[in-house]
């Protein structure tokens, strides 16, 4: 048996790993109504929230508008208010079928509240899922977001969420040279923060815009640390439908920078990668249009490559980290190398470095080694805006 076909065999039959034991105890700072609903008496509020943002099966806007809290209007993040848009997808302003309240969208050109927006506002919540990682650009929403309220003399009130992948911090830490909207600040891929961590780091560090920080209230989590596996009640945006995918995700995002399918418009999306031109052994898929994925990359193309739900990877365990493995693996098994990354890639990666890297040959263990000292410096900067 030839080293591809025992590769793609031994990830299409490998054993499941044991099953992580998730916590069923942990009380979202959303479902702790008691500890914020004083700070919204008489007040005019506005929400950054999308489908996440619930109070066991209800929605916190529904929650809140049957207790009596005067809502102004909603701001949505990207894949919109209720969370069916396609990553990048332009979302416009509109008006919630359901409560009547306008939806301003705070993704594409107008990413960033204005003052005209937050005229009839005395305070702000935000309550959004987000799984851990410097790309998933819920953070980057919520700095902006802060940005606005500072700017604008207002408080912001953050209902805290466990974050899936807190219980490591791995990957290289973005070289600011290299700032996006899928990165914006300088901490590595994963960082290991809740959002509310997060937010007053951002604070602490004087990395908002002009060093001005945001008078924030965060409402913590309740029987959760940082060692804490926690399953999502409901999914954080159309492409990480499950656990396996949430968990593979800090791995797989690289290939966005490639003409590499991670499986959107599968129904196993960030937790497949293939391409045409991979052998044509094992494995194969083949990338459909389909809802929260109209137009995925190499659509209708047959895929030949490696499905990882089912991969040691896919499921949590104490001292896991990001793996880079499978971009070295499709970087080797690409035909033509010249147009394996594309111009997306060094955004993700935060840096040209890895790029460079990979197109040298460096092992994983090399790879690694050069993240070390970002690494160590970021966590001693973490450690001091932890909760949990």
């Amino acid at each position: 048996m030839n080293r591809i076909l025992f590769i793609c065999t031994l990830i299409c039959f490998l054993v499941p790993a044991a099953q992580a034991q998730y916590s069923a105890n942990v009380v979202p700072g959303a479902a702790q109504t008691s500890r914020y609903l004083p700070l919204l008496k008489n007040k005019r509020v506005a929400l950054l929230v999308n489908q996440t943002a619930t109070i066991g099966n209800t929605h916190l806007v529904d929650s809140l508008l049957k207790l009596q809290v005067k809502i102004q209007k909603i701001f949505s993040p990207e894949h919109g208010f209720r969370g069916n848009a396609d990553a990048g997808e332009k979302v416009g302003n509109s008006t919630d079928a359901h409560t009547g309240l306008p939806v301003v969208s705070l993704y594409g050109q107008h990413r960033k509240a204005t003052t005209a927006d937050l005229q009839d506002v005395d305070i702000l919540i935000f309550d959004i899922q987000d799984v851990g990682t410097r790309f998933y650009t819920y953070i980057s929403s919520l700095q902006e977001l802060m940005e606005s309220a500072a700017e604008n003399n207002k408080t912001l009130l953050i209902l805290d969420r466990p974050n899936p992948n807190g219980d490591y911090v791995d990957g290289p830490v973005l070289d600011t040279a290299f700032r996006s909207f899928v990165g914006m600040q300088p901490i590595p891929v994963v960082h290991g923060m809740t959002v509310g961590e997060y937010a007053q780091l951002l604070n602490g560090e004087r990395w908002l815009k002009n060093g001005v920080p945001c008078n924030i209230i965060v409402i913590p989590c309740e029987n959760y640390t940082h060692n804490t596996f926690y399953r999502l009640p409901v999914r954080p945006s159309p492409n990480l439908p499950n656990m396996a995918a949430i968990n593979l995700y800090p791995s797989l995002c690289f290939f966005e920078g490639t003409n590499v399918s991670l499986g959107r418009g599968t129904d196993k999306p960030f937790q497949l990668f293939g391409a045409p031109g991979f052998p044509k052994q094992g494995f194969s898929f083949t990338p459909r249009s389909v809802a929260g994925a109209k137009n995925p990359p190499l659509k209708d193309q047959l895929c030949y490559g490696f499905d990882l739900s089912n991969a040691p990877e896919a499921t949590p365990e104490k001292g896991r980290r990001m793996e880079i493995k499978w971009l070295l693996e499709a970087y080797r098994l690409f035909p033509e190398k010249d147009k394996f990354f594309n111009n997306f890639f060094n955004k993700l990666a935060g840096n040209a470095q890895l790029q460079q890297q990979i197109k040298k040959g460096m092992s994983e263990k090399e790879i690694r080694k050069t993240w070390e000292p970002g690494l160590a410096k970021f966590k001693e900067i973490r450690a001091k805006y932890l909760l949990y």
